[in-house]
Order: C-alpha cells, then sequence, then structure tokens
C-alpha cells in the first residue's frame, strides 16, 4: 500500500458495487487485487501490532481522530435508539431506527474526515463503513461485516489518507474502538449470528481481533499460550491485550467450559507459540470466511478495491513475526585506504 509521503495511487472514485454473483466468481475474487490487498492489510498490521499493548499511549492524527469521533457519534446513535420491548428474543426492531440514523450522518462524517483532495473518496469508502456494523433487515453481525471494517481502514491506507507508520494507532485505538462498540449493539439489540450461528467466526461474530491480538504476543508475550484461557490471566490481561479481551468477552456471554462452547480456540492453546498461533489464524481465515460464497457475496468492490486479477507468480502476503522489524542500518564505512609503501 503506498503512503501518503510516497505518493497514492489515483483512483477514478465511485460508489462500489457487488460483483460476486455466482460461485464461479469465488476463483477470480482468490486471484483478485482485492484478495491480495486484503491479506496484504491483515499481515502488515500483525508485524506492526507485534509487541504492543492496549494501555500504550499512541497519537491520532487529525484523519484518524475524525474517525474515531464518528464512531462516537454513532455509539451516541445507539445510546439514544433504547431497546423496544417485543416478543421476539432476538432481532430487536431498535436496531433498524438506530442503523437508519446512522446511515443518514456517515457520509458527512467521512467526508469531514477525509483531508482535502481527497473529499470525493467519501462515497466509495463510506459504504465499507455501513456495511461493517451488521445487515438492518435480518439484524445480525458476522465475520463479512466485520471484513467491511477492515476494508474500511484498509482504503483510508490506499488513497494516502492516513500512513503505514500510524498502523498502530489505527489497530490499539480505531479498531479496538470499533471491536467494542460492535459489541455492544450485539448485546443492546439482541443481533444474531450471521451465518449458521456465527459459523465463519471464532467466538459468533468476530474473527480478525484473534489475529491482531495473537500477533500482539508473537513479542515479548508475558503469557504463554496456554495460558490464556486461565481466569487468573485474564483478569489480570484483558485490558492489555486485544486477544485476551476477546477470551474475556466470551467468558462474559456464554457458559459452560470453554473447551465445549469455544473449541476451536481451546485447541490453539495446545500450539507452543503465539507466532505460530497468528499464522495458523490467517490461514484459517483464508479457508473458513475469505473462502465462503456466503460472506464475499456482500462485499462491495470499487476504484480502491478491485476485482482486476493480480500479475501472475504474485505471491500471498505472509507476516515474518517472532521479532520487531528494524530500521535500515546505515552503510557501514568503507575500509580505509593505505597509500602503497615507499621501497626502500
Amino acid at each position: 500500500m503506498a503512503s501518503a509521503a510516497e505518493g497514492p495511487k489515483k483512483y477514478a472514485f465511485r460508489v462500489p458495487e457487488k460483483q460476486v454473483k455466482t460461485v464461479m466468481d469465488m476463483v477470480r475474487w482468490e486471484k483478485s487485487e482485492a484478495y491480495y490487498d486484503l491479506l496484504g492489510f491483515i499481515s502488515s498490521m500483525c508485524v506492526a501490532l507485534q509487541g504492543t499493548r492496549q494501555t500504550q499511549q499512541v497519537e491520532l492524527s487529525p484523519v484518524l481522530q475524525k474517525v474515531s469521533d464518528a464512531l462516537k457519534r454513532f455509539e451516541q446513535l445507539a445510546i439514544e435508539t433504547p431497546p423496544v420491548d417485543q416478543p421476539a428474543r432476538f432481532g430487536n426492531q431498535a436496531y433498524r431506527t438506530w442503523f437508519q440514523k446512522m446511515q443518514d450522518e456517515s457520509l458527512a462524517l467521512i467526508e469531514g474526515a477525509l483531508p482535502e483532495g481527497l473529499k470525493d473518496a467519501a462515497p466509495e469508502v463510506n459504504v465499507y463503513l455501513v456495511e461493517s456494523f451488521g445487515n438492518a433487515t435480518r439484524i445480525d453481525y458476522g465475520t463479512g461485516h466485520e471484513m467491511s471494517f477492515v476494508m474500511f481502514l484498509m482504503c483510508l491506507f490506499k488513497i494516502g489518507a492516513i500512513e503505514r507508520k500510524e498502523e498502530v494507532a489505527v489497530g490499539l485505538r480505531i479498531f479496538n474502538q470499533y471491536l467494542n462498540f460492535v459489541r455492544k449493539l450485539q448485546v443492546t439489540y439482541r443481533m444474531e449470528p450471521a451465518g449458521s450461528h456465527g459459523v465463519w467466526s471464532l467466538d459468533d461474530f468476530q474473527f480478525v481481533p484473534f489475529i491482531w491480538g495473537s500477533a500482539q504476543l508473537a513479542v515479548n508475550s508475558p503469557i504463554e499460550p496456554a495460558q490464556f484461557v486461565e481466569d487468573k490471566i485474564i483478569d489480570e490481561r484483558r485490558k492489555e491485550f486485544m486477544f485476551v479481551s476477546c477470551i474475556d468477552y466470551i467468558r462474559q456471554v456464554k457458559t459452560g467450559h470453554f473447551a465445549e462452547h469455544s473449541n476451536q480456540l481451546w485447541s490453539i492453546s495446545a500450539v507452543p507459540s503465539w507466532s505460530k498461533i497468528c499464522t495458523g489464524l490467517i490461514k484459517m481465515y483464508q479457508k473458513e470466511v475469505l473462502s465462503k460464497f456466503p460472506v464475499i457475496q456482500h462485499v462491495f468492490f470499487g476504484s480502491i478495491l478491485t476485482l482486476e486479477f493480480v500479475k501472475p507468480g504474485t505471491a500471498l502476503p505472509n507476516p515474518r513475526l517472532g521479532m520487531i522489524p528494524r530500521a535500515p542500518m546505515a552503510a557501514p564505512p568503507a575500509p580505509p585506504k593505505f597509500a602503497p609503501e615507499e621501497p626502500k
């Protein structure tokens, strides 16, 4: 992804559309620029988030601050739209009222967040944001909606609204703020898990925070993988690490033994290292989310994220974890030159 300093690619912005119409279109999706860009962004964020903690101080650029403000505004709208009394246990109808309010305000908020020269991107970028909070018809939420928010963030990087050096702020603040907010939506409006009871997620609703959360722990982790299911560790570390906060959330909303209601996560605790957990989760994400037509049929494609084929031979991005990338070292000084000795 090009940063603003490198001169981002020029786009003919347009409102994106759904283009994966049949199962046959999945072949094109898995060879598309958008597919490779998405995995590249997830991998790049993994590398950037290694060794970080949710509690560390990060500064938000003006663009990210306004994105954060937009999320706060959406949360305020939810506070102003309490659930209604209804016979049905799940899918509170008030969600649809909230969704319409959010949709009515989102475009102006995103246009205000984008820097001068990129305002024209707002209608395209805004579609990914609106789609990231769930479906107003079914009143459900799943990994496809989560993916839409990841694509929204990716679009901000690709058009040059934010720079690569802001990846940590995006992960620790913006994505975490989004995650906490959609959890509130899920609980407040009793949203259904999208798909067959959340089959394409790790906790009924989410997947990516487990990927980025395990990447955080790939360097200088104070806990071993086998410890993340221990109540003492969860209580001590839930505010520091995204992965542990996800486990804490599961502990709050589910009852019974962890191995029974979250078997996949339970099996992950046996993996020896966090870097292996992270790379394994990315492969699982490709198989359980990115290769599923019921998820990808709802993805939008425009000028920023396209279904154009990648160049033949392009390798799928894969994060190298376990060490913090260092700044390039200066070239070593040339060895001194000695004048030849005078003949005696």
